[in-house]
């Protein structure tokens, strides 16, 4: 496949809530209006509404947008946005599953039972508050690279294991007032979701996500740290939604920050990170070998090698 010519694609990261009853029927129609407009990206559709990110042109992104506030309830959604010189995703997928984010709890409704919003601008105010726990509802891969200030890390791989976690530290450390975050806001918002159901009465989540907060808080204002994790070639990014450094191990998947090697290959490290330097086994590394050179072989032919560019799940994405 080669990547269409593009000066500047749009990527938008977008999600919503929403009761869709027959989002089945919806999927060949998005797909359709998608693969019209050269959209690439992932989107998810359950009965609980609709996830994902998706770059392309100008127009199409707008013509994919479109085609979702047409559906029921969806006129009010929102999205982020970013730009980035380079396509960062391989192929189109749009997926049926039975939720958007992944929790595996029943009988959970964000639409009618998420916390309280707080805008980006008011975020730095509520969690230097000393009654606040903060709270990063992301996995420990994207954690590592980058958070707010003070906020405690569940330590967990999939967000799955997040009500089991949150039992155990508010059993032991209780909470007045829980402030949520993760990237995009869809996690905290069905985190904040759970914890009122388990009696936590005044739990509050970040707006728009960590990409957000992060396009409109200016640097010398801040007080995250680090980098953002990001579900694309991109990897991460910073403040601004500029362009991060990190890249993925061609062995683990994992990001980590290569500022000697140049990223040839949206993200996709050159090499392994220095643990796997370390401790690979020889066949790990001698297929992550043939991996690039499958990929310098696909770049000298003007296209794009469709192996694996991410090591993480759509499923916890946003």
């Amino acid at each position: 496949m080669t990547v269409p010519d593009n000066p500047a694609f749009v990527v938008a990261a977008l999600y919503a809530f929403r009761d869709l009853e027959d989002y089945a029927e919806l999927r060949q129609p998005l797909r359709d209006v998608a693969e019209a407009h050269g959209v690439f990206g992932t989107l998810l559709l359950a009965r609980e509404g609709v996830n994902g990110t998706i770059a392309g042109s100008r127009q199409g992104i707008d013509a994919v947008l479109a085609h979702i506030k047409s559906w029921p309830g969806c006129s009010d959604l929102d999205w982020k946005e970013a730009e980035t010189d380079e396509m960062p995703f391989l192929r189109l997928k749009v997926r049926l599953k039975s939720e958007i984010v992944t929790m595996g709890i029943e009988d959970l409704n964000p639409v009618e039972d998420a916390g309280i919003y707080v805008a980006p601008e008011d975020w730095n105010e509520l969690i230097a508050q000393d009654d606040v726990i903060v709270i990063d509802t992301r996995n420990d891969y994207e954690v590592a690279i980058g958070s707010f200030e003070g906020a405690i890390n569940p330590q967990t791989e999939t967000f799955r294991q997040f009500p089991q976690w949150s039992k155990r530290i508010l059993a032991r450390t209780p909470a007045p007032k829980v402030a949520m975050f993760c990237t995009g806001g869809i996690r905290c918002e069905k985190a904040s979701a759970y914890l009122k159901s388990q009696g936590i009465p005044e739990v509050y989540h970040l707006k728009g996500g960590i990409l957000k907060y992060l396009e409109e808080v200016g640097e010398d204002d801040s007080m995250w740290s680090g980098e953002c994790f990001v579900f694309d070639r991109r990897v991460s990014v910073g403040h601004g939604l500029s362009q991060g450094t990190h890249q993925l191990c061609a062995i683990c998947r994992r990001p980590f920050r290569n500022s000697h090697a140049p990223d040839l290959h949206g993200g996709v490290a050159t090499a392994p990170c220095p643990d796997c330097q370390r401790q690979a086994p020889p066949d790990k590394k001698a297929r992550a070998d043939a991996r690039q050179r499958q990929m310098d072989l696909a770049e000298a032919r003007g296209s794009v090698h469709l192996g694996p560019v991410q090591r993480t799940s759509k499923r916890d994405a946003s």
